[in-house]
């Protein structure tokens, strides 16, 4: 199965609730969505979020995420649904966290795409995005975690709405902050080339 449509089904969960809701259809039905993410992966070349896990933890983390979707289409019941949010919280968690003990964190070999030669700055401030949002996630979680005693319009509302809200907030937030850096970076640098295209100037043999 590859790894864009497992992030789909994952995605879809806390909005098939608002479909339920509008068609009067059962909640636990939404375990059906979870029961494809136990089938194996497809081995993606190169880096991706997939591979900063231990390989013996990837199917553990689908076969968990099926078994509460079949606990849910079992028992009828929608409560083993409410912990899939907590769940994927805590993969992306280990993700980010696991990345930071690698050569390149998560952040900085994304952003390795777009610029292949980062400057030492620019690889010391995707950690600090990295260890940001690893703060994030364990947050999030918790709210994730809370919000299953709050029922399952709470339940819905944070973890279908809010919460993405919310990390795309983290997304924007960050992407201003890196374009401020760039001009920033690109400004300081700008005397330098000038003096240093004078001292060329400067040291060149006269005819």
């Amino acid at each position: 199965m590859p790894n864009w449509f497992a992030l789909a089904l994952g995605v879809a969960l806390p909005l098939f609730f608002w479909l339920c809701h509008a068609l009067n259809w059962p909640f636990w039905w939404g375990g059906l969505l979870l029961l494809p993410l136990a089938l194996p992966r497809k081995n993606a070349a190169g880096f991706s979020l997939w591979s900063v896990l231990p390989p013996a933890a990837r199917p553990l983390l689908g076969l968990v995420a099926a078994l509460l979707g079949l606990a849910a289409l079992i028992a009828q019941n929608s409560l083993s649904l409410q912990y899939y949010p907590v769940l994927v919280n805590l993969m992306l968690l280990l993700l980010f966290a696991l990345s930071l003990k690698q050569k390149q964190s998560l952040i900085e070999h994304l952003a390795r795409r777009m610029e292949p030669d980062l400057p030492e700055s620019g690889v010391r401030y995707t950690r600090r995005v990295t260890e940001v949002w690893c703060l994030f996630f364990l947050i999030n979680g918790g709210i994730a975690w809370w919000s299953i005693s709050a029922g399952e319009a709470v339940w819905a509302l944070y973890n279908g709405g809010i919460a993405y809200l919310l990390m795309g907030g983290m997304f924007a937030g960050e992407w201003l902050i890196r374009r401020r850096m760039k001009k920033r970076a690109a400004q300081e640098k700008s005397p330098e080339k000038a003096q240093e295209q004078e001292q060329k100037k400067g040291a060149a043999p006269h005819a």
